[in-house]
């Protein structure tokens, strides 16, 4: 009986160890993720995380930083650069203002010892002069439309002298030659051509303005010159109409 429980023993001490060694040999396994030691396949990954982050390229940011600081820097040597321009623009328009001013007053000047209506008349005329001659001497600071301003202008300035001629022969009409004939109808027919044709000028040299890319200190004096050749045609057209409308004592017997 002794016998038969040792050798039973003997048996499950035989079975116990084979399955103690058979366990030792495959090693622990976590059911259903199929990974010996999972604890130690977290540790790993973990670390090459940790590395991929360490190995990232650190120049990418200061990179980043280089060239916004750079944009900056070209943005501010830009607006630099625009300022400056505009400040000398300003300062030729100032010195331009200056001198056509002086040369208004040489004209007035050579005017001065004429019958008052001439005086007055040459007053009037000078003025619109200096302002196409201004459009003219400003023909660099007004973008890409300043050739074609400055052709205008120069086309008014010419026209000018007709103007001058034919308001010449009518403001120093005698009293007699008016009273009989009335008024001189041949100059104030020329009077209104040019008047005509400088009216067309105005219009294009407005339409021109608005075009231009030129700043707006640099329109605002060009408005101002247009301003004064406009007021003017309408003097001019307005004395030519009465001096049409004058038919003197041998123009309304004729009538």
């Amino acid at each position: 009986m002794k016998i038969m429980k040792s050798i039973v023993l003997l048996i499950c001490f035989v079975l116990v160890s084979s399955l103690v060694f058979a366990i030792s040999q495959q090693g622990v396994h976590e059911p259903g993720t199929g990974i010996n030691d999972p604890e130690l396949k977290e540790t790993n990954q973990g670390t090459g995380q940790g590395q991929d982050t360490e190995t990232e390229p650190k120049g990418d940011k200061s990179g980043q930083d280089e060239a916004i600081n750079t944009a900056a820097q070209t943005k501010n040597l830009g607006e630099a650069q625009q300022l400056q321009v505009k400040e000398q623009v300003k300062t030729q328009l100032n010195d331009l203002k200056q001198t056509m001013e002086q040369k208004q007053q040489q004209l007035n000047t050579q005017a001065e010892g004429t019958g008052e209506k001439v005086q007055q008349m040459m007053k009037n005329q000078n003025q619109v002069k200096i302002a196409a001659q201004t459009l003219t001497q400003m023909e660099n600071v007004l973008g890409s439309k300043g050739k074609q301003i400055s052709t205008i202008a120069k086309e008014f300035d010419n026209s000018i002298q007709s103007t001058i001629k034919s308001e010449e022969q009518i403001q120093t009409r005698s009293g007699f030659s008016r009273f009989f004939a009335g008024g001189d109808k041949k100059a104030a027919e020329e009077i209104e051509a040019q008047v005509t044709k400088n009216q067309e000028r105005v219009k294009e040299l407005k339409q021109l303005k608005d075009q231009s890319e030129a700043n707006e200190e640099v329109k605002t004096m060009m408005q101002e010159q247009i301003q004064q050749m406009e007021q003017e045609q309408l003097r001019l057209q307005d004395l030519a109409q009465n001096e049409k409308k004058s038919k003197g004592l041998l123009g309304w017997i004729w009538k």
